[in-house]
């Protein structure tokens, strides 16, 4: 397996605080890496830095085998980002904020259309296509956020609590969505919702206080704890002083 994301010694701080301190991993095709830890861990301030919204103090980051500092539009092409709040253009109906992105995308005419259609059949945004964003719940506005980020069919996507204020079905779907992708594609999933890491992640990193404190299949994770479960195992690492993996 080839690995199509790459990170090495990734460190971010904010004056004196260390937010994310030397993380290294890397994902290959074919992975779903479920990215867990508890709030203020340093999981979102890492998506950035690997999206290329936030510049590292040190370390690298690569997408494809692009430095996302150094070669930035080459490795966005091949990333579907799913950031935290899934920021759109409010007054824009579903439809128009997609060709909007397939535009700035650089597609044009029938294939932008055709982008368009293949990302809302993914996504089940057909029935509201025409309406304001403005006006979707909060799991519909989500998963227009999922839609912009599959539109360009890219080979590595980093989603940001994908399922957040989906009912139970739409979760399902987008779980069954995430693993019918899975073999092409490095797929990196930040949640909290650890029934979601071990419905779809074929490996888990656990961060706290910056630091990987675990790397494993979900199933090794669980066994590291007598009960089994993998919460218990969450809680047990990220209630302890975070040491290197």
């Amino acid at each position: 397996m080839s690995a199509l994301i790459e990170i090495e010694g990734l460190t971010k701080r904010f004056g004196s605080f260390t937010a994310v301190d030397h993380v290294s991993f890397s994902v290959a095709r074919g992975e779903v890496l479920g990215f867990l830890g508890p709030n203020g861990a340093g999981k979102t301030t890492t998506m950035r830095m690997l999206a290329g919204f936030i510049t590292p103090s040190e370390g690298t980051a690569r997408i494809a085998g692009h430095d996302v500092q150094d070669d930035a539009l080459a490795a966005r092409r091949a990333l579907g980002f799913l950031p935290e709040g899934a920021p759109s253009y409010p007054e824009m109906t579903v439809e128009g904020f997609l060709r909007f992105v397939a535009a700035i995308r650089g597609y044009r005419g029938g294939e932008a259309a055709a982008r368009v259609e293949h990302a809302l059949g993914l996504t089940a945004l057909a029935p509201v296509r025409m309406q304001g964003i403005d006006t979707l719940s909060k799991g519909f506005r989500r998963r227009v956020g999922l839609a912009q980020a599959l539109l360009h069919d890219p080979p590595v996507l980093v989603l940001d609590e994908p399922t957040d204020g989906l009912d139970p079905n739409q979760k399902h779907e987008v779980r069954a969505l995430i693993t019918r992708m899975a073999p092409s594609k490095a797929i990196v999933i930040s949640t909290h919702i650890l029934e979601e890491v071990e419905a779809v992640c074929t490996r888990a990193i656990i961060i706290a206080t910056g630091r990987v404190v675990a790397d494993a299949t979900p199933s090794e994770l669980a066994r590291q704890h007598p009960s089994g479960e993998l919460e218990d195992v969450f809680r047990a690492l990220t209630a302890a002083p975070a040491k290197a993996a």
